[in-house]
């Protein structure tokens, strides 16, 4: 079997057994791309290599100025690969099962001040035509209230919204879905952007100038909906209006200010799991320096031996 069918049929199998996300695959395509092609450079297919070979295009991966994140991510993929090329029987051994990769460090995320948040909240309010700011009122506050990840913001079918606007179905990771409460600004701007989304819709309907879209941000895009990049440079550019640094603003540190305000005003860590969709708590565990800060206050606020 030829490399490229093997990492094609392993990659269905994720599909249809795991219900792995489009994202996910397209991860682990590229990863084990890169490691079929280094094995190609060394005269070998994914079939022939070793332990050995595997731990050699690490060293490389690392002697190339490799991130530490990207090493770790490329060997959880080959994992994968050989854990599913053993049980299938392409394989009598799994050569990656006893490699020990580079840990990933616990990084703290980079995040906003609630006022920034309020700025750029604001920007958006104020940026383009009237049905421009209305589909950018709702997508920050959106985004802020709930602490989506972009993937699932811009793709969100119109349905989800419908209904209720005190909640919000999402479609997360995998396919799971989760619901999620809205704070009243971003129930206010919701639906608002629907009056507006539905008059645009029956403009057309009329008009017959389009098929009715059934997502809530649509676009022109091939997907059908607002794209990542493009929300991407949108944020950038109601940061520069609300004078807060594009450096530090994209919509991921908007996810990252949603969790560590929500556990600032006294959430709990469970609750910010199940809020932004995290599997294991143990990811959400890089909040944690939050809850350290409000304890180190409450007991230099309340405890008598550190009043003056």
């Amino acid at each position: 079997m030829s490399d490229a069918r093997l990492i094609s049929t392993f990659l269905e199998a994720q599909a249809a057994e795991l219900d792995a996300a489009v994202n996910t695959q397209l991860a682990y395509a590229r990863d084990l791309n890169d490691f079929s092609g280094w094995c190609t450079v060394h005269k070998m297919g994914l079939m022939e290599a070793t332990q050995t070979d595997i731990e050699s295009y690490l060293v490389d991966l690392e002697a190339s100025g490799l991130a530490q994140s990207t090493r770790a991510r490329r060997l959880s993929a080959i994992r994968q690969l050989y854990r599913f090329s053993f049980e299938e029987g392409w394989r009598a051994d799994n050569p990656a099962l006893r490699i020990s990769g580079p840990k990933r460090r616990k990084l703290l995320p980079k995040t906003l001040t609630e006022a920034e948040v309020d700025a750029l909240l604001s920007a958006s309010r104020d940026s383009g035509r009237a049905g421009d700011r209305l589909r950018n009122t709702c997508l920050m506050e959106l985004l802020y209230a709930t602490g989506m990840r972009v993937s699932e913001l811009v793709s969100l079918p119109v349905s989800a919204a419908r209904g209720n606007p005190q909640m919000l179905l999402v479609r997360g990771k995998g396919g799971k879905e989760r619901m999620v409460p809205l704070s009243p600004p971003a129930q206010g701007a919701l639906v608002e952007w629907l009056k507006r989304w539905d008059e645009t819709e029956e403009t057309a309907r009329i008009a017959k100038a389009a098929t009715p879209s059934k997502f809530l941000f649509p676009s022109r895009s091939k997907a059908g909906h607002l794209t990542r990049h493009r929300f991407y440079l949108m944020i950038k550019e109601f940061a520069v209006a609300a004078g807060v640094s594009p450096a530090n603003v994209t919509p991921h540190t908007l996810r990252h200010a949603f969790a560590t305000h929500l556990l600032a005003h006294g959430a709990d860590l469970r609750v910010i799991q199940t809020l932004l969709g995290h599997a294991d708590v143990g990811t959400t565990e890089i909040y944690t320096h939050v809850l350290e800060e409000r304890l180190r206050d409450l007991v230099l606020e309340h405890h008598p031996m550190a009043q003056d």
